[in-house]
């Protein structure tokens, strides 16, 4: 297995990993005590969700362009916009068949990737600190959904086939196999 592919599936399971914790963490509040807690919490899971967002695109970037040095940048917008051509096509059109007709957005005719990518292409920095204002709202749902997407696209991109290893000289016997 190539170093590239090899380095862009370790980036895409970090994003995997993250995705999977986010889908861990409690759900409502019970009462008040719990409400309090949760908003102390409250930009963990779109700060993380962001995190895992910008690992699943620098995966593709990896892999489209057999590069381990991809960009620094955590706005998620441009990374979208730096993947190869033929990866933003195939992420928007299966946005479209899989995520936006479960989450549409009146304010966009033509709702795509790019949109909800753009829509929150600064939510890690954003939803860091809680004592900074937060400019925009975040939309797990619909977030959620289009990562979960990019992952599993990118999963589509490659398989994998175990090894075995050879047998031992001494269990060979001559004449059976």
């Amino acid at each position: 297995m190539s170093h590239r592919l090899t380095t862009a599936i370790r980036i895409c399971d970090a994003a995997k990993a993250i995705l999977r914790k986010t889908r861990s963490f409690p759900g409502e509040a019970s009462n008040d005590q719990d409400v309090a807690l949760q908003m102390k919490e409250l930009g963990v899971e779109p700060m993380l969700l962001a995190l895992a967002m910008e690992l699943a695109l620098k995966a593709w970037f990896v892999f489209d362009f057999d590069d381990p040095k991809h960009s620094k940048s955590h706005d998620l917008a441009k990374l979208y916009g730096r993947l190869k051509s033929q990866s933003r096509e195939k992420l928007d059109r299966e946005f479209k068949q899989s995520v936006a007709p479960y989450h549409s957005n009146i304010f966009y005719v033509d709702y795509g990737i790019e949109d909800v990518l753009y829509q929150h292409k600064d939510a890690f920095v954003d939803w860091r600190y809680m004592h900074e204002p937060k400019s925009t709202m975040f939309d797990r749902g619909a977030f959620e959904a289009t990562l979960d997407m990019v992952i599993r696209e990118f999963d589509k991109r490659y398989y994998t086939e175990p090894v075995r290893p050879p047998l031992p000289p001494e269990s060979f016997t001559p004449g059976k196999l």
